[in-house]
This record gives structure tokens, sequence and C-alpha cells, in this order.
């Protein structure tokens, strides 16, 4: 019925390199010239949309206050926009909400400004709201259980989520974690392009992995789903699962009623990675040709030094066409 479970054809090698390849233990900065498809943001396809478009901009354009955390705000609290939470107010932005929220026009102002909220008290919203930082998270990746690695054949940025790698117990620092990596995929994307491929193996991998990586509580995939549904819409292109254990499949078929069917589409169990992503994009135990050993401090410093110049040049951009709500994400991304 979910399809999930079936026996998986992806290598199942253990992390290693090849003495005869050049060693990558970097990320990749751009997708490769040898893609050829090139994305483009879907834009407003019917007439009477355009006017529910223009309605919901000018309302977080007038709008000067906004709450700081999500449930029971006073107003005395209410602070303005900075200009990252202007930015990150894009066309597409608001598109993207407009279409979840099946161009609904007040649904679609209450969801985005919760969002903006929740944002600011978990701490992605920058300025004074950036309290989830790359030296807070950096101890939750020593083994390398996510890596922003390549990208797939339509030009989105592989998150890739290794569970058998976990090295810490749960906590909210977890959930930081991979917030903190889904916000730095977005960096990644290139123009046009404004959604991500995630890939999700269970294997076990006993040379990095410290502590026993259980299936997470059903309540915190609830609560991750509710994020990533609630505040990322429209963010996810893929999702491919492999080497999925019963346990896993279990927790799964408990989750998936909470999964809404757009997101299900795009599900993909027990398909190698190969399929959807260019074997110059893959680690060579995926099946593809990079030769990938994940060493911390090269990868993480890496990493982190790329996405800061991508998003600084994003701000840039910004600012040279007008630092306004509503600015299209083709020229945020110009020359990323």
């Amino acid at each position: 019925m979910f399809g999930f479970g079936r026996k998986t054809s992806t290598p199942t090698k253990e992390w290693k390199i090849e003495d005869d390849k050049p060693l990558v233990t970097k990320t990749f900065n751009e997708p490769p010239k040898s893609i050829d498809h090139n994305p483009d943001y879907q834009e407003i396809e019917k007439k009477d949309h355009e006017k529910i478009y223009e309605e919901v901009l000018n309302h977080f354009k007038e709008t000067e206050l906004y709450p700081i955390y999500e449930t029971n705000c006073p107003k005395s609290e209410y602070k303005p926009l900075n200009k990252f939470e202007k930015a990150w107010l894009s066309k597409q932005c608001l598109l993207r909400y407009l279409r979840a929220c099946d161009w609904k026009k007040d649904e679609t102002i209450k969801r985005i400004t919760g969002s903006i909220a929740w944002r600011r008290e978990f701490g992605i919203s920058g300025g004074e709201f950036e309290k989830v930082t790359s030296d807070l998270v950096k101890i939750e990746n020593e083994t390398g259980k996510q890596q922003i690695f390549g990208f797939d054949d339509e030009k989105r940025p592989c998150l890739i989520l290794l569970n058998g790698r976990q090295n810490t117990k749960t906590s909210d620092r977890q959930i930081q974690h991979l917030i903190y990596m889904l916000e730095r995929s977005i960096d990644f994307m290139p123009q046009g392009q404004d959604k991500l491929c995630l890939c999700v193996d269970f294997k076990k991998y006993p040379e990095a992995c410290t502590y026993d990586p259980k299936v997470p509580a059903v309540g915190v995939g609830k609560s991750v789903l509710y994020i990533l549904q609630y505040h990322y819409p429209e963010r996810l292109g893929r999702a491919l699962f492999i080497n999925m254990p019963t346990l896993v499949n279990i927790f799964l078929k408990i989750c998936w009623p909470f999964v809404d069917p757009y997101t299900k589409q795009k599900c993909k169990f027990d398909e190698p990675f190969k399929d959807f992503i260019k074997p110059e994009q893959l680690a060579y135990n995926y099946g593809g040709d990079v030769n990938f050993e994940y060493v911390h401090d090269d990868y993480w410093d890496d990493f982190v030094s790329k996405a800061d110049a991508k998003r600084a040049k994003l701000m840039d951009n910004f600012e040279k066409h007008g630092a306004e709500i509503g600015l299209s994400e083709w020229d945020l991304r110009q020359d990323i």
C-alpha cells in the first residue's frame, strides 16, 4: 500500500576511496554544465491569481510589525522586518505559500505571518534572530551524518541524510541541525531552482556511528513533518529513501497519514540514487564516479564558507535591486 521496504538495488559498499582517482573531501559549488535542464520558477498561471498575489504582496509591504514567536505573542513585542526577512519575502516565496494555501488570501497571509514568527523564534531569520549557527550545530555533523553534496538531474542541491552515522543523543539540537542544513541547501540552489533533492540512507555505518541510530519517536517525526510542510511549502522537489529496515518501515507507515498528498508523490522508496543523480555528482558507493571521503574539518569549513558567500551575494543582489519585499529570486540569485 505504501511502497515501502522493497529490496534495494543500490550498492551497499562501505564508504571508501580509490587510490587511482582524485580524492574529494569538500562540497560541490554548483551543478555541472553537463546537466542540460535549466530550471525556471513557476509563474502565475491564472488571471484572477494575479490580483490575489498583489493583495498579499501589498499586505506585507504595508504591515510594519510582526510577532517574534509563533504562539500568543503580545503585540507589544512585535518587531519590524529586518533586511534578511525582507529578502526571504521574495515573489517566489509568496507564490509558494499561495499555491500551498490554494490561493486563499487570508489563509496565505496568516501562514506567512506564522512562518515569520516561527523563523524568529527558532533562530534562522538573520540579525538579532540568527541563533542557529554553524558553531552551534557543528558537533552534530562530526561523522558526516548530513551532507549537502552534488545536484540531481534537475539541478536541485542534494541534502543527504545518513541515519547510520548518528553521533549524538536525541535533542533539540538535532532538529536545529536539520533545519540549518535545510537552510544551507536553499543557499546552494542555482538561479531558477527553488527546490531540493532529499536523499535518505538508513544503512548502518558502524565505523562512524557512536550512538545507536534508532528510529525517532513519532512525536518528533510529526514535529519535523509539521515544520517542513507548514514553514517550507513547495521546497521539496524529490525525496529518495534507501536501505530501509523494518523499524523504519513501521515508523513511516505511522507517519504517512500526516504527509500531504503532494509530498507523497515526490517520494521514491528503494530506488537507487544513481537513477536521479548523474555519476559526476554522486559518491562511489552509491554507484557514482566521485571518490568521496567525509573529512569533517575539511568538509565543514569549506561548506560553511561557500554557503556564507552565496548568502552574502544574495543580500548584495537584494540591495542592488532595491531592497524591497517581493523581488524575484531570479534577480536575487544572479551569479550565485
